[in-house]
């Protein structure tokens, strides 16, 4: 994995399986995170390997319930991201999916009570000696770029002299988003405090926040010296801003995902709530399309929606076709 100039799609609970990995992917983004797994989630998965649609599974014992899913495709650009508390524990479950990411990245910034309560998020942002353990225990014994995410502390030289300790543990790059715990999305990014970061370490940092348009991966680039950019919710709403050659019409990318979702089986209620995330940014909810995704109960009643329904008979009607495509 190379971090120096790169265009990254961050981690979204709920957003970034595989279907919106691959959009980001195809509209230029280089490095597309997964959505956070928790490692006790994952220790309770066994992997399989699905040849009806051509992916990786990792799968809930005893269910056939999907909690991480990839494919030959992005193995060199997706990063898998862990939320833990636990530095053994975390190496159990990094080294079950080591071998079909491109990195491991430990996410310490999640301010989210259920992250939080566990230890795990931005709880570790105050326990630099387990983020120490964790960090090395992972760097020591796997073969993939570890990596991890975090929040601004209370001040700029606390923040600083967290990522100086994060630098140590040998890991590839640090990720950082220009808010505190506090901050609400609607508090403008500290971009001046990401330097601060940056101008102290010698890794890669990868800046995060207030990303919305193509030009500001560069803006961002510049006010904070950083290796590369991130985007979230910029790329949520429309995940063309990736692209060199100006942003699609949102209904296009909207569009595009659903035939990603078909094409990947996308478990429907990620898809529901991807598909009401970016309508709630250009719409509302409460028109017609907003209703009838709140009512759909299966990927056909999406396909149906969005008038694709000859495309999802089509897949489900030439999977071998498909995946020898592929």
């Amino acid at each position: 994995m190379d971090y120096q100039n790169k265009l990254v799609l961050a981690p979204m609970v709920r957003v970034g399986t595989l279907p919106f990995r691959l959009l980001a992917a195809q509209y230029g983004a280089d490095i597309t995170y997964g959505e956070e797994i928790i490692d006790h989630k994952l220790l309770k998965c066994e992997r399989r390997v699905n040849e009806y649609i051509g992916s990786t599974d990792f799968v809930e014992k005893g269910t056939d319930s999907v909690v991480f899913r990839t494919c030959h495709q992005e193995r060199n650009h997706v990063v898998f991201q862990m939320g833990t508390s636990d530095a053994v524990r975390a190496l159990t479950a990094a080294k079950m999916v080591c071998k079909d990411v491109a990195a491991i990245d430990i996410n310490m910034g999640c301010p989210k009570s259920f992250s939080v309560s566990g230890g795990m998020g931005a709880a570790l942002l105050s326990k630099p000696e387990l983020i120490h353990d964790i960090l090395t225990m992972l760097k020591r014994n796997l073969d993939v770029p570890v990596t991890c995410k975090i929040r601004l502390l209370k001040s700029s030289q606390d923040t600083v002299e967290l990522a100086r300790q994060i630098e140590k543990t040998g890991v590839s790059a640090l990720a950082v988003h220009g808010r505190k715990v506090v901050d609400r999305p609607r508090d403008p990014a500290k971009w001046g405090e990401i330097a601060d970061i940056v101008a102290a370490l010698s890794i890669p940092v990868i800046a995060n926040g207030d990303v919305f348009e193509y030009d500001d991966f560069q803006r961002i680039k510049t006010a904070t010296g950083a290796s590369s950019v991130m985007a979230a919710r910029g790329a949520l709403w429309n995940a063309s801003i990736f692209s060199s050659q100006g942003k699609l019409h949102w209904e296009d990318v909207k569009r595009e995902y659903v035939r990603k979702s078909i094409l990947w089986e996308n478990d429907v209620k990620s898809t529901k709530h991807t598909l009401k995330e970016m309508i709630m940014h250009y719409s509302s909810l409460e028109l017609p399309e907003g209703k009838a995704i709140i009512k759909s109960e299966t990927l056909a009643d999406i396909a149906k929606l969005y008038e694709e329904e000859k495309y999802y008979q089509f897949v489900n009607e030439n999977r071998f076709l498909v995946n020898g495509s592929r």
